[in-house]
């Protein structure tokens, strides 16, 4: 009896760890659907590497500082789904698509707040709940978080807050998931090469030692990283692992 090919829907996988996300998991042969939020050219490119791979991928359009745009998505997604597949129900979720923000406590302005809030902690909770109906028994939620709850830059504190909040509403979901097999657990990246972070990092080779020698690897993070430590807890291999907040930092300020 032929294996049911997973499915899986990654939110923000137009670029950056998300493109990776989705292209490891399509390497270990899940079909794939991403979104993104403007950029709809490189979410196609994505696309079409996937299918190079021999895998199923479409791209749809959320923005995720937009709730009302959850329903018309997650309506898109199963009808695709049902037409191509015979069933709206996918496996895996992993609430990816995010911004940054740095300000000092004292200068943060509301409208930043609230963009961070609706962005990765409203959206997340109401995109997951809405998912809820349509993932399969032994399926996956993963919610991507940050090195920053545990270490302290200064001027991070409103993005850190947010991602403390998922990880909280992740036990939760291990909680109440948990009586059909489905999984939900944080991955936490530390600092990783990325174009949302390359602007950041010093180019010269003194300032690159510094920034190396944070992590007891010796060396800043890399997509791959991530992309292998999502893979693995998607695999059948991790089913007993939930609740659980992954840090995937190579050792970052220990």
């Amino acid at each position: 009896m032929a294996t049911r090919t997973k499915i899986a829907v990654i939110t923000g996988g137009s670029r950056g760890l998300g493109r990776n996300m989705a292209l490891h998991l399509a390497a270990a042969g899940k079909d794939i659907i991403i979104t993104y939020n403007s950029n709809k050219e490189e979410a196609e490119k994505v696309v079409a590497e996937i299918r190079k791979l021999g895998r199923q991928a479409e791209a749809f359009q959320l923005s995720t500082s937009d709730t009302k745009g959850i329903d018309p998505f997650l309506e898109q997604v199963t009808s695709h789904l049902k037409q191509y597949t015979g069933s709206p129900n996918f496996d895996i979720l992993i609430n990816n698509a995010g911004i940054g923000a740095n300000h000092a406590i004292a200068e943060t302005p509301d409208a930043v707040i609230d963009e961070l809030y609706n962005i990765h902690v409203k959206a997340v909770f109401m995109l997951t709940e809405k998912a809820i109906p349509y993932l399969n028994s032994n399926g996956r939620v993963i919610n991507i978080s940050t090195g920053l709850t545990r270490f302290v830059y200064p001027g991070y504190a409103a993005y850190a807050t947010m991602k403390g909040a998922i990880e909280v509403f992740t036990k939760y979901l291990a909680k109440e998931l948990g009586g059909r097999g489905i999984t939900a657990n944080v991955i936490a990246p530390g600092l990783t090469e990325t174009d949302f972070t390359k602007g950041g990092l010093p180019q010269n080779e003194e300032g690159r030692k510094h920034v190396n020698a944070l992590f007891a690897q010796g060396r800043i993070g890399q997509p791959d990283d991530i992309g292998n430590a999502v893979t693995l807890i998607c695999s059948d291999e991790a089913q007993w692992i939930t609740a659980q907040r992954i840090e995937v930092s190579g050792g970052q300020q220990l």
